[in-house]
């Protein structure tokens, strides 16, 4: 089997250490991935930041969970992605980035997403065999009873390293909550995953669409992919003021959904403001903690639905794809990604998409490395 060049993170504020680890011996049902391209997830950069929001990390870890590759070889007994279309080595993959167990009492009813023993490969380590466990390195294992699929020849390869995280992360929520035929959606943030859930409440049948965002040129992005209005923070600079602003566009109702992809926990207190009487809140961004001491009466006496989302179910990846192609010349949506860097210029990628992130006072740009 192969050896591959893999990033090494050993803690916070120590630059990524660069190492040649040998694949795993593929098991009857497994796929080694060659990776092409991951992308620098915000979560990503609370790890590396080590500022408590991302994922726990402990020391010798590959990061990355935003990637995609091609299939370098299939194990026994499978010859097929997940929906039975014949697969080859070189073909194209997208796949979750984590393992459901399929034995609980979660992934019975069908809840992979929730399931309590679900895994994270980079999240064991580089100290466990096997070691390709993470998106920023040259291979990845799929153990048998993973969840891949082919990705369509329709799709350019920069459209889809953020299926398996951000387009798939919205696009469960969003189904989670029942965004309707009609409904008044706001999302609050214009980065990766509020332009792909700005494009799915569109699609979904979404009256109107309101994106909040302090960057201009997110909100001009925003308005090519479904959104109806946009709220510039450059202009409304308090949260009193985009509430009022959400208010008269929705003739002093509220909307329906509000949806949360900042991943400033603060956020919350102003999106729930933004929430009609009986609607939902649907919180994607604010994964890594971040206290709130929230009055009981902006949930209760609004009756106020707060939906908390984290990974999702496995047939949201073909979905995700295929919406990338019925849409493909409806939104903007296939260049994502603004700037790319080779897998072993790591550290530059990560202090660019930090700086980024300073340089515009709101989160970074998203940023691949190519593999």
């Amino acid at each position: 089997m192969p050896k591959g060049l893999t990033t090494v993170f050993t803690e916070p504020g120590t630059p990524f250490e660069l190492e040649s680890l040998p694949t795993p011996e593929i098991e009857p049902g497994g796929i080694l991935v060659k990776n092409t391209d991951a992308v620098i997830c915000g979560s990503d950069l609370h790890a590396w930041r080590g500022d408590g929001a991302g994922p726990r990390l402990s020391k010798r870890r590959v990061v990355g969970h935003e990637f995609t590759g091609i299939v370098h070889s299939l194990g026994k007994e499978i010859n097929t992605d997940s929906l039975r279309r014949p697969l080859n080595e070189g073909d194209r993959v997208a796949f979750p980035f984590f393992f459901p167990c399929h034995r609980c009492y979660h992934c019975i009813r069908g809840e992979h997403h929730a399931c309590t023993f679900r895994q994270r490969r980079n999240m064991v380590g580089l100290d466990e065999y096997p070691y390709c466990n993470g998106g920023m390195a040259e291979y990845f294992y799929l153990e048998p009873g993973h969840y891949a699929y082919k990705v369509p020849d329709e799709l350019p390869s920069e459209a889809v390293p953020a299926v398996n995280c951000a387009l798939a992360q919205v696009l469960f929520g969003l189904e989670r909550v029942g965004v309707a035929f009609g409904d008044t959606v706001v999302i609050q943030g214009a980065g990766g995953l509020g332009i792909y859930a700005t494009a799915v409440a569109a699609e979904r049948g979404a009256s109107q669409v309101i994106v909040i965002d302090g960057q201009q040129h997110r909100l001009d992005r925003a308005m090519k992919c479904g959104a109806t209005s946009t709220i510039s923070m450059a202009e409304y600079k308090t949260a009193e003021s985009r509430v009022e602003r959400v208010r008269e566009l929705t003739h002093s109702i509220g909307a329906d959904i509000v949806v949360e992809v900042v991943g400033v926990a603060e956020a919350a207190y102003e999106g729930l403001d933004m929430v009609r009487i009986n609607g939902t809140y649907l919180d994607i961004g604010n994964i890594g903690g971040g206290r709130l001491d929230i009055p009981a009466g902006k949930i209760i006496g609004n009756q106020t639905k707060w939906v908390g989302t984290v990974h999702y179910n496995p047939w949201i990846i073909e979905a995700a794809l295929q919406f990338l192609v019925k849409t493909k010349n409806q939104y903007q949506l296939m260049d994502v990604v603004s700037d790319h860097f080779p897998l072993e210029k790591i550290n530059e990628a990560f202090e660019f998409a930090e700086w980024q992130g300073k340089k515009q006072g709101t989160q970074a740009q998203r940023v691949a490395l190519s593999i």
